[in-house]
Parts: structure tokens; sequence; C-alpha cells
């Protein structure tokens, strides 16, 4: 079935991406001794690649080829360069190497979404459900990367320096040859303009939706907090081992399909888009609270299945929110703006910022050597943001988010 192997795809793409997120910064810090700056700055080149994204993957497969073959086209070159990425250790050429492995990887979030979405009757019914092997395949991931570690302690001989990167080059070249086998997906001869997205500027005059975009790059940022420094924080001021981290973070994604899959389906259509949005909101500052607290252990692990809520009711109901706003004829614009925002620019800003923060509480040997780091001045930061962006929130939404965009082509924003 087509859905079948709509959702394969999902698990492979985010498997790759689950593969060395979670565990990245504790290599980059612990075995190759990168500071918390440089590691914010490794961290940020993915969202810096999804800024310049529309103008890489949308190009091909709009005018070029089937979406299906540029998505195997990117794997397949993704998982060369992660290989090459694995045997170095020194940060300048490392750098450079995951730049370009990022702009192979992001137009890929983008395609196989749209690949989805051309393939299915009822997209709103149907697409989370699809979107739901994503996670799956980025808790596979996290396990795997985990079960290699642990057999690793046993036998020291299976110990492989940059596993994580490894790991995620594996599944670049298997999804890449999966791609093939995709439902074929051909190139749309009327494609819009790659910078069609700024007809949704326009949406920015209404003063409620500019606070709203605000209030979602603020928290784009702080999402980077716990992106970049949730697993260095576990194993060095919680006592998860290094073996163990990439497991135990997949908490986070198990919630994520529970949010999405039961409780999202319940909650919006009863509660509305405000509350929905509101609860998720309010979930940030919460479980920065408990970073910041850093104990107990089990209250700490346990808070990082917040993430459910966090992510699911504000990222993906500020799409769902966005959708219903904005206009038919700039919906897709409106939703590459919402992107653009979340996940190319505040993610960018919030890597620099969060490996800056960690810096700013971190104690260096004369070397430059990372020694400790006061995680509870860390995440205080992120907390202080979050409470902002909430007040924000309840301040400039009062009522149900029902404003209405005239078209692209009129007048402003009523």
């Amino acid at each position: 079935m087509v859905k079948i192997r709509l959702v394969i795809m999902m698990f492979l793409q985010y498997a790759i991406w689950g593969a060395w997120s979670p565990a990245l910064s504790q290599y980059l810090q612990s075995e190759l001794g990168f500071s918390g700056t440089q590691v914010g700055m490794i961290y940020s080149l993915l969202p810096l690649a999804t800024i310049i994204s529309p103008f890489i993957g949308g190009q091909l497969a709009d005018r070029y080829l089937a979406t299906q073959k540029v998505l195997a086209l990117f794997h397949l070159f993704g998982g060369a360069v992660l290989f090459w990425a694995a045997s170095v250790q020194d940060y300048t050429p490392l750098a450079w190497i995951l730049l370009f492995y990022s702009l192979l990887y992001a137009p890929t979030l983008a395609l196989t979404n749209s690949l989805a979405f051309h393939h299915l009757s009822d997209t709103q019914k149907e697409f989370g459900w699809i979107r739901v092997g994503g996670s799956f395949g980025w808790i596979a991931a996290g396990l795997i990367l985990s079960g290699w570690r642990l057999w690793a302690v046993n036998d020291p001989s299976l110990f492989v320096a940059g596993d994580t990167l490894l790991l995620a080059a594996i599944l670049s070249v298997i999804f890449g040859i999966y791609c093939w086998t995709l439902p074929h997906t051909p190139p749309n001869k009327e494609a819009k303009d790659p910078l069609a997205f700024m007809v949704a500027l326009r949406m920015l005059k209404n003063k409620h939706f500019a606070i709203f975009m605000g209030i979602v790059f603020i928290v784009s940022t702080e999402l980077m907090f716990y992106y970049v420094l949730t697993a260095p924080f576990l194993t060095t001021r919680v006592g998860v081992t290094s073996q163990s981290v990439a497991g135990v973070m997949v908490i986070a994604q198990i919630a994520e399909i529970f949010t999405m899959a039961l409780l999202l389906p319940y909650f919006l259509p009863k509660f509305g888009i405000r509350k929905t949005i509101a609860v998720g909101i309010l979930a940030w500052p919460v479980r920065y609270a408990i970073f910041a607290l850093g104990e107990p252990g089990w209250l700490v692990i346990a808070s990082l299945a917040l993430h459910g809520f966090c992510y699911v009711f504000f990222f993906t109901a500020a799409q769902i929110y966005v959708d219903q706003i904005a206009p038919k004829d700039i919906r897709a614009s409106a939703q590459s703006l919402l992107a653009l925002v979340n996940l190319g620019i505040g993610l960018y800003v919030g890597s620099l910022f969060a490996g800056w923060v960690q810096n700013k509480f971190s104690t260096f040997d004369a070397q430059g050597a990372l020694l400790t780091t006061n995680w509870t001045g860390v995440f205080i930061v992120p907390l202080v943001l979050t409470i902002i962006a909430a007040i924000a929130f309840f301040l400039s939404f009062k009522r149900e988010l029902h404003f209405q965009f005239e078209s692209s082509n009129s007048g402003d924003a009523s």
C-alpha cells in the first residue's frame, strides 16, 4: 500500500536525524573537546541550510526531476558525506563538511512532506498518522545507538569513534536506495517561484499575527537549548551514561507519538486552537524549571516526556492555526513563512545562543578545554524567555485566534 510506503519513508527520514542530533553534542564535547560555542555553531548548520533549502530541493523537484529521485540523490550523497564526517576530528573541517551535509539533508524535510501530500486523499486526517512514522524512526535510531554502545562496553573492540555519524550515514544510504521504490511524483510544470513565500509577509501587517510569529521565533530559539544541551546536561549533571543517553532521550519522542496520535485529535476539537497552544507554551517553562533544578534525577528524566506537549501542542498547533487564518491562495506561502521563522531563523539563532550561554556559565582550563558547566544558570535563561513568551501570548490573544486575511493580491490584512 502507498500509505505504508509513506510511513516507512518518514521512518527513515527522521531516523537519520535522530541518529546524530541527540548524541552529537556529547560526542563533540566529551570525545573531541569542542567548546559550547563550537557545538552551538555545529548545530546551527542545519537551520542555516533550512533557510537556503527552498532554492535547492524545491527547484529540482518542481521543475526538473521527480521528487523521489531528488530524495534518492540527496540521501545517497548525504550518506557519503556523513561517512567522511565521522573520520574528521578537527573543528573547522568538520564544520564545513557538516554544512555541506546539511545543505543536502535540509531540502528533504520539505520534499518528504510534499511527496506525502501528493499521494494522500485527505491530508488533514491522514498526514498525522503518516508523520508519526518519523517519531518512531527517531526512537529506533536512538535505541540502536544506545544498544551498540552498551554492547561495546563488554567488547571494547566494537567501539567506533563517531558512531553517531556513522549510524546516520548507514541509514542515509539505506533511505537513498529505498527512495527509488517510492510512488512516482513527477515535477510540477507549473511550479511557483521559489520566493513565493514572500507574499505571506503581508500577513505580518496584522499585529496579532506579527506578535504570534514573534512568539514562535522566541520559542524556536529556546528549543535548541533542548536539542543542543540536553545530552551533555544528562551525562554531566544527572549521571546518565554516555552509552545510555541516546536511549534515554527517546522518551521525548515516545511522548510525541502519544501526544500527536491521541491527545491532539481529542484536545484540539474540544478546547480550540487558543487553549491548545496555551497548554503547549506553558509546558516549556515547566520543563526548563525542572532542568534548572537538576534533581532529583528521576524527575529530570521524566520531564523529557513534556516534549510531547512542548512540540506538538505548540508547533504542530501553530501549523494548524496558520492554515486556518490564511486565505486559500497563500496557504502554502504562509506555511513557508512559518517554517522560515521556526526551522530556519529561529533554530539557527537558537543554536548559536545556546552555545554562547553555555560558555558564559562554564569554566575552562588553560588550553580552553571545558571543565564544568553551571547547568542551573544555563537553563534559567530559556526558563525566563519562555515565561516572557507565555505572558505575551496570553496578553495578545484573549479570544480564539480567528483572523481573516485578504488575498495576497489585495489590500492589508484585516
